[in-house]
């Protein structure tokens, strides 16, 4: 369920990516049309945004900083995306347009185990974690950006759905148990360390967390009424 890490290096953008006479505008900043050359214009923009994140955090970022690594007009940034805050949304949409899937490893164990280890993998990386972290970041400075990782978050969590409905059939676990919930079991102690308490995480932390959430799921504590 990662959120998307620090590019390498910027995706460059097509040559035509500053404004021009023939470009129409965008339905609403923030809204970007797909496919071709704006896909590329996209991707660059993106890559400009979480390097600035990282660099910079939310506070620091500016137009200015993303045009300028991007190669994209600041008057094309303005027009499609509005400011600072369409700029992190649309990131977080396009971080969740990729083609994740959960584990299937065979048992419920083995799934949740893989998602905890997925954040530790992930924020124990110090170049692969800090522009999730930075996202993170940014949801408490400005509910544009929170708005947006709710979005990521709640379709990475629907994402989850077979992973539980194969629990049910093994019957590992009870009927109705919400996926969205039992998946906010598995990563909540670990963002909890990353975040409030600044504890390390280990592999040790993450079968903790994915054996309690398995417990709580066998006893019905996700099971939504029938």
């Amino acid at each position: 369920m990662q959120l998307p890490s620090t590019p390498s290096s910027p995706t460059p953008p097509s040559p035509s990516a500053s404004p021009s006479a023939s470009s129409p505008p965008s339905s609403a900043p923030g809204t970007v049309r797909p496919g071709g050359r704006t896909a590329r214009t996209r991707a660059a923009v993106r890559d400009a945004v979480l390097t600035g994140l990282v660099e910079y955090g939310y506070p620091g970022l500016t137009v200015e900083y993303v045009a300028e690594q991007s190669g994209v007009h600041k008057t094309t940034l303005y027009r499609r995306w509005g400011g600072v805050e369409g700029l992190v949304a649309d990131a977080l949409d396009l971080a969740g347009e990729d083609t994740w899937t959960p584990p299937d490893t065979g048992t419920l164990r083995g799934d949740l185990h893989a998602l905890a280890q997925e954040v530790v993998d992930t924020f124990g990386d110090p170049a692969a974690g800090a522009a999730p972290a930075a996202f993170i970041v940014a949801a408490f400075q400005s509910e544009r950006a929170a708005e947006a990782l709710r979005a990521f978050y709640a379709e990475r969590f629907a994402r989850c759905a077979p992973l539980v409905e194969r629990a049910v059939a093994r019957g590992e676990v009870p009927a109705g148990t919400d996926h969205g919930s039992l998946a906010r079991a598995v990563s909540a102690p670990l963002f909890f360390r990353l975040f409030i308490t600044r504890e390390p995480l280990d592999d040790a932390v993450a079968d903790q967390a994915a054996d309690a959430a398995l417990a709580a799921a066998r006893a019905g504590v996700f099971a939504q009424p029938a």
